[in-house]
């Protein structure tokens, strides 16, 4: 008798923490943040570990772009549902600084549109047509795009370089980007790093 209500015990554990798994696993799916490459929040959003705590999902920030490059995510994402992303590959953000002043709740804070901090454009050398030694063309989409043209990208025979301290994290370089990687994204992205290490003080 009990060697049997052992094994019952056994298979109800089993069963129990089967079940479970998938939930703890959908749990932590959930909490993610969208946040990642060339998916970046709207200008001066807080830190991503205090955003979905200070966004009420009130929407006014979409409502208010004139360029609909902020949308609302959707139930799928969990926790963050309702909250603004800019995908960046899509429709870039053009720095008009309008969203900053219809958020009630300080997710987005005021600042000026060079002060903006979205992301870090990032080259990636190995895709860029101008840094390949062997190629024959010549590009400058992304410094002719660029809002700081000689501050946040410079170009030096014809191969960009981004200066981190000048650089807005806009997108509109990446969108302009004709380069379309097989791994995804294009040959200059967009790191969100500023969503979780805060920029040093001096910087703009």
């Amino acid at each position: 008798m009990r060697s049997s209500r052992r094994t019952i015990l056994k298979i109800f554990a089993a069963f129990a923490g089967f079940f479970a798994w998938p939930t703890r696993a959908r749990a932590k799916t959930l909490a993610t943040s969208p946040v990642k490459t060339n998916w970046l929040r709207p200008p001066g959003a807080v830190m991503e570990h205090h955003y979905p705590g200070k966004c009420i999902r009130c929407g006014r920030c979409a409502e208010v772009c004139p360029y609909r490059c902020i949308e609302l995510l959707d139930i799928r994402h969990g926790l963050n549902a309702g909250t603004p992303i800019v995908k960046a590959e899509k429709v870039p953000c053009y720095l008009c600084m309008k969203c900053v002043h219809v958020c009630p709740t300080g997710a987005l804070t005021p600042l000026e549109q060079h002060e903006t901090r979205m992301g870090l454009a990032v080259v990636d050398r190995h895709s860029c047509v101008s840094w390949q030694e062997d190629s024959l063309l010549m590009c400058k989409t992304c410094y002719n795009v660029c809002p700081y043209p000689e501050k946040a990208i410079t170009v030096h025979d014809y191969k960009p370089t981004v200066h981190a301290e000048h650089c807005t994290g806009c997108g509109i370089c990446t969108q302009a980007c004709l380069v379309n990687r097989e791994m995804g994204g294009k040959a200059i992205n967009i790191e969100p790093i500023y969503a979780t290490v805060k920029l040093p003080r001096g910087v703009q």
